[in-house]
């Protein structure tokens, strides 16, 4: 029986999708004397509720040239709505700022796309420790997060300050690659007082004794409850599901007026990092083994929030005036 309503069901549905929907399309054509992709653009605000209804026609539609449109090269855009306006009889004159709402949707949509395979190529590269950028990158996020103490040896057990899992980091970056590293990063160089908040937050003890100096180092094997830098590599785990998924689209469409870039998607990793150490410290784990589970409670969080067609992670984030972004 259930398998009869469900075929049913999906019956209906293309029935829907085939004949019915088509039919209100042409219906209200007829009504408004205007095409789907004008009442689109007329009915909605410019960000994630228009440019994902957009982004819906033109997946959806029967002609060619609209569904191209969608992996059209970001210097073909002004061209590709041309055709799109011609196509539809549109006289860009008399609508003027049709062409210009068109433009700017369809510049966040192939934005997304490329962001995806730029991500995705940091991603499948591995650290390299011949690789003079590499090992300089690797420099610098140990002297962000640890200025006033020398490094002793490139491979030292230092490493575990800052929260990776032993003497040489290379080894933690094998799951997100170079990304982890330029997250990492970024996140010490241009949200410093926030990383090294955090990292100071880790590597206390999560049970103060009474008879506790002030001035007591902190221990790490009674750390609160994560390693900072693994953290870091996991939480961009987090950031490329949710961006390979395409759940970042509301958030990515909603703060990059047009064309979304590395330095947004890690803006957001910024964000997502404070927001994960906040949740954290919310549950209160009794030791590291629930991380996984807090992980995975974090990121139901995070995704309710981005099914909101008006969600903004960084709601102050400037897309304009990234180095003055502090969350």
């Amino acid at each position: 029986m259930k398998h009869f309503l469900r075929v049913l069901t999906q019956f209906f549905v293309f029935l829907y999708c085939k004949c019915l929907w088509r039919g209100l399309k042409f219906v209200a054509r007829k009504f408004t004397g205007r095409c789907e992709l004008q009442r689109i653009c007329y009915n909605n605000k410019h960000g994630a509720r228009r440019t994902l209804k957009i982004e819906s026609s033109l997946k959806f539609s029967k002609n060619e040239l609209l569904q191209s449109a969608l992996s059209a090269h970001p210097d073909k855009v002004e061209k590709t709505i041309d055709d799109i306006m011609a196509l539809k009889k549109i006289n860009p004159d008399t609508n003027p700022q049709l062409g210009i709402s068109l433009q700017a949707s369809l510049l966040q949509i192939v934005g997304y796309r490329n962001l995806v395979a730029e991500v995705e190529k940091l991603r499948r590269e591995p650290y390299d420790c011949e690789n003079a950028q590499h090992e300089d990158m690797l420099m610098k996020l140990w002297k962000e997060l640890r200025p006033d103490t020398p490094l002793t040896g490139r491979i030292s057990k230092q490493w575990c300050e800052i929260g990776f899992q032993g003497s040489d980091p290379k080894t933690d970056f094998r799951g997100m690659g170079l990304l982890g590293l330029h997250n990492l990063l970024y996140f010490a160089e241009h949200d410093k007082a926030a990383a090294l908040q955090m990292l100071h937050d880790s590597l206390l003890p999560k049970h103060n004794e009474a008879n506790a100096s002030e001035f007591e180092p902190p221990n790490v094997d009674k750390a609160i409850g994560y390693s900072f830098a693994i953290v870091g590599i996991n939480i961009t785990d987090l950031a490329y599901s949710l961006l390979v998924s395409g759940a970042l689209k509301t958030h990515l469409y909603n703060v990059a007026p047009e064309m979304a870039t590395l330095p947004h998607l890690q803006q957001t990793f910024c964000y997502l990092m404070q927001e994960f150490h906040r949740f954290w410290i919310e549950e209160d784990p009794s030791d590291i083994m629930e991380f996984n589970r807090v992980r995975a409670k974090f990121q139901r969080r995070v995704l309710r929030q981005l099914r909101d067609p008006d969600a903004a992670l960084c709601p102050r984030f400037s897309a304009s005036d990234l180095h003055l972004v502090n969350l």
